[in-house]
């Protein structure tokens, strides 16, 4: 059997071009948006991982009185939220950055 001669009976190409380039941007998205919440992980987990340290080493400033904590207590129990706020909200902003920055890069104008 011979292959099809007219425009009709000839098979529909695949719009792998598009694919493909969702494909790429998801993968780029993904890889930044794993970055940064790495970053974001890691400098949270500096903030904790300093506090015994500088109870440590720093002792007499860690006894610190500050509003009837001692400063060691009120990082932990109070400052903590404000900094997981801003973990937070530099985490958002960078990744919707991110988002608009990919999509306008590959969504068709």
């Amino acid at each position: 059997m011979s292959s099809p001669s007219t425009p009709s009976q000839q098979p529909v190409p695949h719009k792998v071009p598009d694919s493909e380039a969702r494909d790429a941007f998801l993968y780029r998205l993904m890889a930044n948006q794993l970055r940064l919440s790495v970053s974001c992980g890691a400098a949270f987990l500096i903030i904790l991982l300093a506090m015994p340290a500088l109870n440590y080493f720093a002792a007499d400033l860690m006894a610190t009185r500050v509003f009837g904590f001692t400063l060691s207590w009120f990082i932990l129990g109070v400052l903590i939220y404000p900094i997981v706020w801003v973990i937070s909200f530099v985490f958002i902003r960078r990744s919707i950055a991110m988002e608009e920055e990919e999509s306008h890069w590959t969504l068709p104008k």
